[in-house]
Formats: C-alpha cells, structure tokens, sequence
C-alpha cells in the first residue's frame, strides 16, 4: 500500500465532517502521509472525542461551518482550492433522525447538495468522494446482499435522507459531471461510498454500540442491548476508510469507470449478531456484563443488512483484511489504552501504519 501513500503526499484534500468519528481518522491518515489537508465541519460533539484526542486540530486548518450554509462552503472552497474532496459531514444517527427528522434531511440531503454545487462552481476539485451508508437501500430484510444497482430506499428518515442523497449524487454526476464529458466540459470525477456499522477506537456517539459498552463497563454497569438478535456487518474503521482512499485515487487519475456508487462492507463472517458481539467483546475487555431490554418505542430499526462488494473487489482490489477478532481486539485494545491514559496518538499512530504496511 506504499503506493497510495506517496499519491496522496501534498495533495490539497478538504474533509468535512473531519471532527467526527471517521472524518478525525481520516484527517490523521492524510496527515500522517503529508497531505495538506483542511476540514468543515461542526465543533465535536461529545467530550471526550477522538478529534481533540488525537490534537488534530493543531495539525491542519479547520473551519467549524454547518455545511447547510452554501455561501460559507463555497467561500472555503474557492479559497483553500482543494483538489480532493472527502464529504463525510452528517447527521449519522437512525435513533436521533426520529427525534428531528427536518435537522437530518437538511443536512443530508441539502448538505450533500451544497458540496456538489460548490465544486461545480469553484472548478478546482478532481475529485470526490461523498460518504453515504449501506441503509441507503430498500431493505425487505430477505437477506440477499444489495449492489449498487439495487433500489433506494428508506424506512426512517435518517435511511431516506441518504437515499435521497445519493439520487442528488446521481443527479449532480449525469447533469454536471458526467464521465462522458471528462476533459471536455468538466475536469471532475464523483463518487457515492457506501458502508455501515463501522467499529474502532475512539467513537464516543450517542446511542452506538462499542460505545455504550465502552460507558457501561467503566461505570461498572451492565450494558444495555435493544435489539439482540438484529445482525450487523461489523467493520473496523480503517477498511472503509481504505476503500475511500482507493477510490479518491482512481478518480484523481482520470479514470472515469470509477465514477458512481460503491459498497464497502465486510465478509459474511463479519455479520454478527448484536448479542453476539457484546459477548465477544466482554470477552477481549474480560469484564463486564449485559442486559437485554428490548425496544419497545416503535423506532424501527433493520434487522438485517448485507452488502454485495463485489465491484470493489473486482475493480479497485479492495476487501476486508481484519476478521471480527481481530476487527474487536483492535477497537477495544484502544479503549483501554485511552482510559490508561497511555500516549493515544502512538497507538493511533501504529494502528494506521500497521495496517496500511
């Protein structure tokens, strides 16, 4: 993988969303590589979080902007002249998308809007990577992988505004971007990312998994599951993450097959159940325990979802490289360094280099 690192040495690459949880791992990729890399997105929030723990935002220029505000997203842009764009900034959470359903479909889907108007507009962007999820499809739970070419759709609001998202990608990629007209009317390649149910440390967010666990053990707590038997295609963060990079890549490169929609998601024996997981996971922390309480609010949450990666595989010769051991090991070993208080930017440091060696 010594290849990609070199590629993206200088590059000037804007992240937004780069205070969250996968954006703060990314931004720490790109910059352990020598990127020049700039970041929109709101203020962290959660305390601790990984973006002040990792001293991210001494190392590059941040802009804390609500990316529903065009006008300041295309005044960032035309200044900073990015050439690769990683659009990450979202509101990521089923649960919350209940609680305000206006908030998530603003942010994204006109979110989404904003960043691909204002690199239509600016003319400096190659490339861009726009992060949706693997919810994005209509899921009748029957258990068969989607691909990309599968139908959007979405249950919940947060699920419908990312399917919504990636028809104003489509949209924005046949109108203004179109790989037809590549290096006649338009310099500029776009593609949609989809994966779920990423795992690693660092993930403070409310309402997730590996971090209620993470609460309920150090508070000597038993851990609360809603949904024990739904099924989840765990991944550790840096595999997506690796895909991103892939593709930002092919893009940057003029090669206009890669333009559209991918899934990112891990082998089939990454799909655990949720009990399945916490029991796994209490077993690498050797302590703690649960307690089943199921959801009784009426929030539906999918049971089942699986995504088809062929065409990743295939084409951009990415695949999983961590099972689910050493996808949990990793996460939670992290955890525990932090709590430690054990120097959290070396062992981020090596997670990155590892893998990526």
């Amino acid at each position: 993988m010594e290849n990609i690192q070199k590629f993206f040495k200088n590059k000037k690459i804007l992240i937004t969303g780069h205070t969250g949880f996968k954006g703060a791992w990314l931004s720490k990729i790109l910059l352990n590589w020598e990127s020049r890399v700039v970041g929109i997105a709101l203020k962290p929030a959660t305390n601790p979080n990984l973006f002040d723990s990792l001293e991210i935002k001494n190392k590059m220029d941040n802009y804390f902007i609500d990316i529903r505000n065009f006008r300041k997203v295309k005044e960032i842009i035309i200044k900073e002249k990015p050439e690769i764009v990683f659009h990450l900034a979202a509101q990521p959470l089923v649960r919350d998308s209940y609680d305000d359903p206006l908030y998530t479909l603003e942010t994204n889907i006109m979110g989404t809007a904003n960043i691909l108007q204002a690199i239509k507009e600016t003319n400096t962007v190659r490339a861009a990577v726009i992060i949706t999820t693997d919810k994005v499809y209509e899921n009748k739970e029957s258990g068969r992988p989607f691909k990309e070419n599968d139908k959007l759709g979405g249950y919940d609001p947060y699920s419908a505004s990312k399917a919504a998202a990636e028809i104003t990608i489509d949209s924005y990629i046949k109108s203004f971007f179109n790989p037809v007209d590549y290096n006649k009317k338009h310099r500029t390649l776009i593609a949609s990312a989809r994966a779920g149910n990423v795992i690693g440390g660092g993930d403070w967010g409310n309402d997730r998994l590996a971090p209620d666990l993470i609460k309920g053990v150090l508070k000597n707590k038993k851990v609360i599951i809603r949904n024990p038997d739904a099924i989840r295609p765990w991944q550790y963060v840096l595999e997506p993450l690796y895909g991103y990079l892939l593709l930002a890549k092919k893009l940057y490169e003029g090669k206009k097959e890669f333009s559209g929609a991918w899934n990112f998601g891990p082998n089939s024996r990454n799909f655990l159940t949720v009990k399945e997981f916490i029991e796994l996971a209490l077993k690498i922390l050797n302590k703690g325990d649960y307690i089943i309480k199921r959801d009784l609010s009426n929030k539906h949450e999918a049971k089942l979802l699986k995504l088809n990666c062929d065409k990743a595989k295939k084409n951009l010769g990415w695949q999983q490289i961590l099972d689910i051991n050493k996808t949990l090991k990793l996460t939670f070993e992290w955890y525990k360094s932090f709590y430690n208080k054990e120097d959290i930017i070396n062992i981020t440091d090596q997670q990155i280099k590892k893998f990526f060696n």
